[in-house]
């Protein structure tokens, strides 16, 4: 790489150069942040979460582009399993340091209600007003709707039935269900379904034919697909640095506060679906909602089935059970969320008055966040 293509490169990618100095910075600190009390930590917390966030952007930015290289459903599953790996190697760090048992069914729950209720619901709504109707592949909903329902029942709402005594041979059922499942989904959305996943649009909205041709020759240039894939594994060695010490601090800010249990699950899901949140929405405006679907409902899919297998790994290693069981209004919420979303996506369109319908339910999720619920 020449002088002057590296100086461009290091001039786009800023996030990952600020995180790499807040990391300097921070780990030599770490203690005197933590001692320094709540006020203090608390700051910390803040300054890098928004780093954090930065660089999940910037992950999702080189997923985007080695999505466009690969097309559908291929982009789709980059970006979704990149913010996944992005959640996991959070609550892997978050647990080594308070191995709290609820944290990753919190997580999970609202990660779900983002994606489906906050991301599709916002972006049916807004798409909706500025276009109308929008079209997508009716296959592809029904098909995750199945699948998640199917995930959903079996690592979090059957756990409640199971007794504790037997706790480690469920686990390690639901270890080999999920991969078991998405190894058979993933064989299928890559092979003769493929088809369900995809849908033909004229153009982008907005854009002139130069425009998207301009967009293919990037997506096509060898280097630059390396150099996106390069740096989509450095941003996520960044986040888990990042996330070593923002689990000291978030601890330390939080005790004592008073604020409800599923805060920092909430945190955990907003940081990995930050970068969904502003693809799906860019999509939706430009009259595309079948990336919309497939990233909404594809991120809540490979939610549960790839992070459940790891942190039930994590649980049997350490002899530490987790509770993946959904409390009493947290199932009302996802039977809501997912019945509304069955009724609303079986007809291969949306419009803005479904997206009102999931986001309502959204900002009831965050009612009962608040409320503690």
């Amino acid at each position: 790489m020449s002088p002057v293509s590296l100086s461009a490169l290091l001039r786009g990618e800023k996030p990952l150069l600020s995180a790499i100095a807040v990391i300097l910075i921070a780990y030599p600190l770490e203690h005197t942040l933590i001692d320094s009390g709540r006020s203090m930590a608390l700051i910390a917390s803040g300054v890098l979460i928004a780093v954090i966030l930065s660089v999940a952007l910037r992950v999702a930015h080189h997923a985007e582009i080695l999505a466009d290289r690969y097309g559908e459903p291929y982009g789709t599953m980059i970006l979704t399993i990149s913010a996944v790996l992005v959640e996991v190697v959070i609550l892997a760090i978050l647990l080594s340091h308070n191995p709290s048992p609820t944290l990753v069914r919190d997580t999970i729950y609202s990660a779900l209600m983002l994606d489906i209720n906050g991301i599709l619901g916002l972006a049916a709504l807004l798409g909706g007003l500025r276009h109308g109707v929008q079209a997508y592949n009716v296959d592809s909903g029904n098909t995750y709707l199945t699948m998640i329902l199917c995930a959903v029942g079996v690592s979090m709402i059957v756990p409640e039935f199971i007794p504790h005594m037997t706790w480690k041979a469920y686990s390690i059922f639901n270890i080999l269900v999920m991969l078991l499942l998405y190894a058979l989904f993933l064989r299928l959305q890559t092979g003769q379904y493929a088809g369900f996943f995809s849908y033909r649009y004229a153009h982008r909205a907005g854009q002139s034919p130069q425009e998207l041709h301009a967009e293919s020759e990037a997506a096509h240039d060898p280097s630059a697909v390396r150099n996106s894939a390069a740096l989509l594994v450095t941003g996520l060695v960044l986040i888990g640095a990042l996330s070593e010490v923002m689990a000291k601090t978030i601890d330390v800010s939080l005790a004592g506060s008073g604020m409800p249990v599923i805060v920092p699950g909430m945190l955990v899901a907003l940081i990995s679906a930050s970068p969904e949140i502003m693809t799906a929405l860019r999509a939706a405006l430009e009259d595309r909602m079948q990336p919309v679907v497939n990233i909404a409902l594809g991120a809540s899919l490979s939610t549960v089935i790839l992070t459940v297998p790891v942190i039930e790994a994590i649980a049997l290693l350490s002899g530490q059970p987790i509770e993946m069981a959904l409390t009493a209004p947290q199932t009302v919420m996802m039977v809501l969320t997912l019945l509304a979303a069955t009724i609303n996506l079986h007809d291969g369109e949306t419009n803005a008055i479904e997206g009102t319908a999931h986001f309502v339910l959204f900002l009831t999720f965050l009612m009962l966040a608040a409320l503690g619920v």
